[in-house]
């Protein structure tokens, strides 16, 4: 029996970024792989790397659109197959569109899925040579561990502050979850560009911790996660910057924001996994 007869018959589409719908110049940002009539739930992965995304359009709100792939997730699980097409419509943002389904046969859905990220979503190999910097990278390193840990899928991503602020409150705060009755939310902060970072989550700060003491009965525990200062050349032969990378930790912590680098986060993703009571 050849190989072929193993593989499963799946369809995909892919979901794709269309900042000019009249231009019609767009970037792959996702794979959605399911098995038609198979129990297995739905598939959605969305890239880690937007900087195709950013070259294309400056103003792409990429953390917006990070977000949506949990969202789509929970659809999907959530709803019957014969309703994918008109939640999606409802769901994704005007930028974005989804392909017609193309038939797929798969070794595996989670192998079908790597590969069809590979083929369609990442960039090739000479594209992936420039490192994220700043916030991107942060983000990463902060998701990476999570994930490896395996409590990504279980916290809230890019949370509204405004749910607890007030409206129109433009603030995201990238990931967090609620164990035992205190709230935990982790937010990227680079202080590679100056301290403007620093300074807007210290000022909403107080008004986070007063909205979920309020809504959610609980106190709230704000981390900021920032590079180690020797990353960006925050060093004693570097006093401004050493200077200025010291006020922006002080700021936040004088809000009460705990403030760790990326080298803390292997310590942090470990009490997510045991507070989440994953493994």
């Amino acid at each position: 029996m050849s190989a072929a007869n193993h593989r499963r018959n799946c369809e995909f589409q892919l979901l794709r970024y269309v900042p000019d719908a009249v231009r019609n110049e767009y970037v792959h940002i996702g794979v959605i792989l399911r098995e038609p009539g198979a129990k297995e739930p739905v598939q959605v992965r969305f890239t880690r790397d937007w900087r195709r995304v950013r070259c294309l359009d400056p103003e792409a709100d990429t953390a917006l659109l990070e977000g949506m792939e949990g969202e789509l997730r929970r659809i999907l699980q959530d709803e019957p197959e014969g309703k994918v097409k008109k939640i999606l419509d409802e769901s994704l943002s005007l930028n974005v569109q989804m392909t017609q389904p193309k038939a797929y046969l798969a070794e595996s859905i989670a192998a079908g899925i790597d590969e069809l990220m590979r083929l369609y979503v990442e960039p090739p190999p000479r594209e992936r040579v420039a490192k994220l910097r700043g916030r991107s990278a942060i983000q990463a390193e902060m998701r990476g561990e999570f994930e490896r840990a395996g409590v990504w899928e279980l916290m809230r991503k890019q949370i509204r502050a405004s749910e607890y602020t007030r409206p129109g409150d433009p603030l995201r705060i990238d990931a967090g979850y609620k164990p035992n009755g205190t709230v935990k939310m982790f937010h990227a902060v680079s202080l590679e560009p100056g301290v403007e970072m620093a300074k807007v989550l210290a000022f909403s700060a107080a008004g986070l911790r007063a909205g979920v003491e309020r809504i959610e009965k609980a106190q709230l525990e704000l981390t900021a996660i920032i590079e180690p200062a020797a990353k960006i050349g925050a060093m004693e032969d570097e006093p401004e910057r050493l200077e200025l990378y010291r006020f922006g930790v002080e700021t936040m912590e004088e809000h009460r924001i705990r403030v760790l680098t990326t080298t803390d986060l292997a310590r942090v993703a470990e009490t997510a996994r045991r507070e989440l009571h994953v493994g």
